[in-house]
């Protein structure tokens, strides 16, 4: 599809069917990026007492939070804000349901994530929350030439993706010029289909898993396959933290820029990296608190827990969020003269690959997903110890049922072959790495090609 019918008419018109504002979003957002920080801050204050009342009047555990903080809405301020208790996960998994605004215009919609903690969380978000994300990602594309409608390849593993295979998906993704590429299903055959097929759509842009798309650089590698993508203006990794030599191997292999993105599904699209590999967050969409362990704001350039309110999360409203993710704020300003905030370190999320019996690496989100979405499941943990040996340790809630092991074991089955061993066990409690942090997924079998 020519870049120019997909960016005016294909995609606006997606948008539009949805019911998305996302491109008067996004123009909204070309013009406050260049805001000054004050400016930012009393634009950020105007969304938060509007995202406040909105609560107040839709949101029955957060009205009740808000009418006992005594905040005075007429005289808001960030200090007057900060007598809102935070929130947890735990309350969203408890309270879920009378947080939702289930009337909100364009409707609500149902998702389930793990978040780093290995504990799954049911959550219901809108169409503006939908239409930040994407306006926002668009933006950040085009900090580094990317627009809508260039050809993208998308490393991704999803269910929503992978599921939707029908004609319909198909001929979306090619008006929208965009590859999807199976990340769940990394075996030396179809890395070799992957780079083949790179090749041959020519991208601008590359997303996805940043160790999925590391293991394909590496693979490349190996095989000393050279790619000629005189169009590729970046390649953006998301999900996990990003390590130098990851950076320095996907660069070198594709020729082209690395830029990191961070976000939750969640809080959201949250942040990502301009072409100085400043980490710029979306402070139009999002509030980033840090704190430290007594819940006092850390000043710039101190580590804390980042504690984050969704400026456009009426749905369902995060806020004061307890992310459980360690962040750093840098005193500087974005080098290009925007106004957005510059976070200067993240410890983000990681995630371990999975090897079948046949050779094929299996991204660890092909497995979380199978306790994500099994009722019960207060918290996980998955081991693979060897070659079709795999223990599951989970702490289960009072929706669990015995039956669930059963229908756990055969998904791992499908997922891993019939040879495959799975052995649960329900525990009381996960204890975490040296870290702090449970690894959702750890895996002692090296993956070899």
């Amino acid at each position: 599809m020519n870049p120019f019918i997909s960016r005016q008419l294909i995609y606006p018109l997606q948008e539009k069917f949805l019911n998305r504002p996302t491109f008067s979003y996004l123009e909204d957002l070309e013009k406050t990026q260049w805001y000054s920080r004050l400016e930012i801050k009393e634009l950020q204050l105007q969304k938060l007492q509007t995202l406040l009342k909105t609560a107040r009047k839709h949101s029955p555990w957060h009205a009740s939070r808000i009418e006992n903080s005594g905040i005075n809405f007429d005289n808001l301020t960030f200090d007057a804000f900060k007598k809102l208790p935070t929130m947890t996960k735990a309350d969203v998994r408890q309270h879920g349901d009378e947080m939702a605004w289930h009337g909100v215009p364009g409707g609500s919609f149902r998702y389930t994530t793990g978040g780093s903690s290995g504990q799954p969380l049911i959550f219901n978000f809108g169409r503006y929350r939908q239409a930040s994300d994407a306006a926002g990602r668009i933006r950040a594309r085009r900090w580094w030439g990317v627009n809508v409608g260039d050809p993208e390849v998308y490393l991704w593993g999803a269910p929503v993706e992978l599921n939707k295979t029908d004609l319909i998906k198909v001929i979306r993704d090619r008006l929208l010029n965009q590859l999807v590429l199976n990340a769940f299903e990394m075996s030396p055959e179809n890395m070799s289909i992957y780079l083949t097929a790179i090749q041959k759509f020519k991208p601008k842009c590359i997303y996805g898993y940043a160790s999925s798309i590391t293991l394909l650089a590496n693979f490349a590698r190996q095989k000393n396959r050279q790619l000629s993508l005189p169009g590729l203006k970046v390649v953006c990794t998301t999900g996990e933290p990003l390590y130098p030599e990851q950076r320095q191997l996907i660069s070198e292999t594709f020729n082209a820029p690395v830029a990191n993105e961070f976000g939750s599904r969640d809080i959201g699209f949250t942040a990502h990296e301009n072409s100085h590999q400043q980490m710029l967050l979306m402070s139009e969409s999002i509030l980033l608190e840090i704190l430290d362990h007594q819940g006092n704001q850390v000043i710039a350039g101190e580590t804390g827990e980042a504690v984050m309110t969704g400026l456009c999360s009426e749905a369902q409203p995060f806020i004061r969020y307890r992310t459980g993710d360690m962040v750093k704020l840098s005193p500087d300003f974005d080098k290009d003269g925007r106004g957005l905030h510059v976070i200067e370190d993240i410890a983000g999320r990681n995630t371990d690959f999975l090897i079948h019996s046949n050779g094929a690496i299996v991204h660890a989100l092909a497995v979380i997903y199978i306790l994500r979405e099994t009722a019960g499941v207060e918290q996980f943990k998955i081991i693979q110890h060897a070659i079709n040996e795999f223990e599951v340790q989970i702490v289960t809630n009072p929706f669990w049922n015995p039956a669930s092991s059963k229908t756990i074991e055969e998904k791992f089955k499908s997922r891993f072959g019939g040879e495959c061993n799975t052995h649960i066990q329900l525990v009381n409690k996960i204890p975490p790495e040296a870290s702090g942090k449970i690894r959702q997924v750890v895996s002692k079998v090296p993956p070899q090609f």
